[in-house]
């Protein structure tokens, strides 16, 4: 399901809600009407996690308890109504380790809205925060269980069945969904989900901040029905350092405290669930750069059965107070796949980045399609009259068009940036697609900055716009630069994206970072194996592998970004109660992926699948799969003695009722790129089907869209000129008759 059909699958649910009745109790109404500004902010998008009736059928939607008279309702909702389920009870729990924090949310939810005699699907949809990454679903209903599981990919990176997008999957990047096939009206559902994400960390304050708001229309009907949530929040910096806390959105009870750890609970009975995001800020106080050696042995289970390392290095609040003087070129595809919104976005982002750099930093900027195009062949002061000169350049040059050259353009940044002494030399790279020679481009990029030498090598900051790009060949890209990688997956958030990136950069405070202390050791691996820049708003964490007997202590030497020398020792530990594995688990998986696109590795690929089955991280390498389990009950083979009447015994079986999508961002796609598709583009219905769509069926337009059986969508479609205009004509007028009282009933007239 795309974004645009679940908007309006949830509008027409909301609207459809109004036919359920409550009975006397009149604290119970059905929900607001929706105002314009809501439908594109909050209401549609879910916020927190949320349950969906999935209706296709608007006659099944009655109140369970209280049935009602309801007009038969003709026709089907394509696509189908979601009508957000009522909320019984709801909590998380969070562990934060280091930069990373594991959250486990456990709800329950009712079918309210579909009469006891019907089924429905129900689809669950689960926001995560800051780099999410959903690590399993576990759901309980009537006398059936499910719970999701990765499974290893055939050789060709397929599995024999199709799954459908509804069935689970993304449906934002950061937005999980899972469907649970034919629950019972009436019945509730218990959900488990688990997910990771990152912490954010800005002037010496970690901030976590978890979805925790529920709109209104969730609240269980009636007063007197009990509405608890809780939350338990667990933190462990991992240093033996103290931890000071700072805010929080909820009122936490502290329950624990000991150095580098702190546990609190909240845990309430409420009239209305919470309207707020659970957000709690902590610090380690300290003005310096901290952070620590991490050292694991592998356990039995392991995939690599070497020892394992961990550094983190943190940049401290006073730091990222050091002024950075930047030369900065823009290199923007202008292909034309960039059409429409999506150049227009970029135009705005590059115009935001350029009024944000200093009159002493220095910028340039590059189109580039089949051939490349330069507001100026020399870097320029960032002074007024040049910024408004670039942003006249990018209104008269930023016109979509040709093919995708990324090679000539990447070379010729890299040229004017070289031989830099003075400071740092950045290259923001924005793209759509994906190229035939990117290995190519990636060996020859690391040949040039090597080439550097002890001069500031120019850094690579890479952006991607939509699916058609190769996410990994951008992300190998940044790390030869030791710059980052972002990604938009469309054009409504590359604003938003870009200048999260921009801003990373713009934090840059400390370079050329070097370890020493490794070179004694056996069979050492390091990834990234080119070391990034520090940032203030996250620190600097790197793991590897190896055999031998590692240093007590560790030493970084870097440069501030005023070219003066840092230095700072490490100490090297033993993670005791830190789960190591499944904090890099994420970071292994990109790493290794990148690793493994870039050096063509299958055993790096078959490493990759393992980790994903060990932890849950979803990846290029496995699916993930909906398990079912039933539980049934059985009379033993014992007859009935002494009146006594049999024995019940419970047999469970399990199986696999769904493969869910291909849930890795993929390689790209050449062949969309060659033939210059937009992002997020997809094929629309014929002119006659779609007018056939609208017309068929007694069901109001208003309500579900559209009403369409899609064999007559296909076989229509086909059709002469004079046939669909006949079929259409005639379709049209029995809606016309068939649709009004359905939509006084169902839609309230709206």
């Amino acid at each position: 399901m795309s974004g645009d059909d679940f908007t309006s699958g949830v509008e027409d649910g909301l609207r459809l809600s109004k036919r359920i009745y409550f009975g006397k109790d009149r604290s119970v109404a059905p929900p607001k009407p929706i105002t314009a500004m809501e439908k594109t902010s909050r209401l549609l998008y879910p916020v927190s996690p949320m349950v969906y009736a999935v209706i296709s059928n608007p006659g099944i939607v009655d109140n369970p308890d209280v049935p009602s008279y309801q007009p038969h309702v003709h026709g089907r909702c394509d696509p189908p109504a979601l009508i957000p389920l009522q909320m019984n009870g709801i909590g998380i729990e969070v562990d934060c380790y280091l930069d990373t924090a594991f959250v486990t949310m456990t709800g329950s939810w009712r079918i309210h809205c579909v009469m006891g005699s019907a089924k429905c699907d129900c689809r669950l949809a689960v926001p995560m925060g800051l780099e999410g990454s959903i690590l399993g679903v576990e759901v309980e209903v009537t006398n059936k269980s499910y719970k999701t599981q990765l499974v290893v990919m055939d050789e060709k990176g397929e599995t024999h069945t199709v799954a459908k997008p509804e069935d689970g999957g993304f449906l934002k990047p950061h937005i999980f969904t899972l469907t649970i096939p034919q629950v019972d009206g009436g019945s509730n559902l218990s959900f488990k989900v688990k997910w990771s994400q990152k912490l954010s960390y800005k002037n010496g304050d970690f901030i976590l901040k978890v979805p925790f708001s529920f709109p209104e229309y969730v609240t269980p009907a009636g007063k007197k029905l009990s509405k608890k949530e809780k939350i338990q929040l667990n933190v462990n910096i991992g240093l033996g350092t103290e931890v000071v806390c700072k805010t929080n959105s909820h009122p936490l009870k502290e329950k624990k405290r000991e150095v580098g750890k702190l546990a609190f609970l909240y845990e309430a009975d409420v009239l209305t669930w919470s309207r707020n995001d659970f957000e709690f800020t902590y610090s380690v106080p300290t003005s310096n750069a901290f952070g620590g050696v991490f050292l694991q042995s592998p356990s039995s289970l392991s995939v690599d059965q070497k020892e394992m390392f961990s550094l983190y290095l943190f940049p401290g609040p006073d730091h990222s107070k050091k002024a950075m003087k930047k030369e900065v070129i823009f290199v923007v595809d202008i292909s034309g796949s960039m059409k429409g919104r999506t150049i227009e976005a970029t135009k705005s982002a590059v115009v935001t980045a350029l009024s944000k750099l200093d009159q002493k930093d220095s910028f340039s900027i590059m189109a580039f399609n089949d051939q490349t195009y330069l507001f100026s062949s020399t870097l320029e002061l960032a002074t007024k009259e040049a910024l408004d000169n670039a942003n006249e350049w990018i209104g008269m040059n930023f016109i979509p068009g040709g093919g995708t050259n990324t090679s000539i353009a990447l070379d010729k940044a890299v040229e004017m940036l070289s031989g830099n002494k003075q400071s740092v030399p950045i290259i923001f790279f924005i793209t759509d697609g994906a190229v035939e020679n990117e290995r190519t481009i990636c060996e020859i990029m690391m040949k040039k900055l090597r080439n550097e030498g002890s001069d500031l090598c120019p850094r690579i900051y890479t952006f991607g716009i939509g699916s058609f790009c190769n996410q990994y060949f951008l992300r190998m890209l940044a790390m030869i630069g030791r710059g980052h990688y972002a990604f938009a997956s469309d054009a409504d958030v590359i604003e938003a994206q870009m200048d999260t990136l921009f801003s990373r950069a713009a934090s840059t405070v400390l370079l050329n970072i070097a370890i020493e202390g490794l070179d004694d050791l056996d069979a050492l691996e390091v990834y990234p194996s080119i070391i990034p820049d520090i940032r203030s708003e996250g620190p600097l964490i790197i793991f590897g592998h190896y055999r031998g007997g590692f240093p007590d202590m560790l030493k970084v030497k870097a440069l501030f970004t005023d070219m003066s020398s840092f230095t700072v020792d490490l100490k090297v530990q033993r993670s005791k109660d830190i789960p190591l594995d499944n904090i890099l688990a994420k970071q292994q998986v990109e790493q290794y992926t990148t690793q493994a696109w870039f050096s063509q590795d299958k055993k790096l690929e078959e490493k990759v699948a393992k980790i994903s089955m060990q932890t849950g991280v979803v990846s290029e390498y496995t699916r993930m799969v909906l398990l079912e389990t039933v539980q049934e009950k059985h009379a033993t083979s014992s007859s009935v003695k002494h009146g006594k009447a049999q024995k019940m015994e419970v047999v469970e079986k399990t199986e696999i009722v769904k493969m869910l999508q291909h849930l890795g961002v993929g390689y790209g796609d050449l062949e969309a790129t060659n033939e210059n598709t937009p992002p997020g583009y997809e094929p629309k219905l014929p002119d006659q089907a779609e007018m056939l769509v609208r017309a068929a069926g007694n069901c109001c337009v208003n309500l579900c869209g559209k009403c369409c059986c899609l064999c007559c969508i296909n076989i229509c479609s086909k059709m002469n000129d004079q046939c669909a205009i006949v079929v259409t004509q005639l379709c049209g007028a029995m809606a016309f008759l068939g649709c009004f009282a359905c939509c006084e009933l169902c839609c309230g007239g709206d």
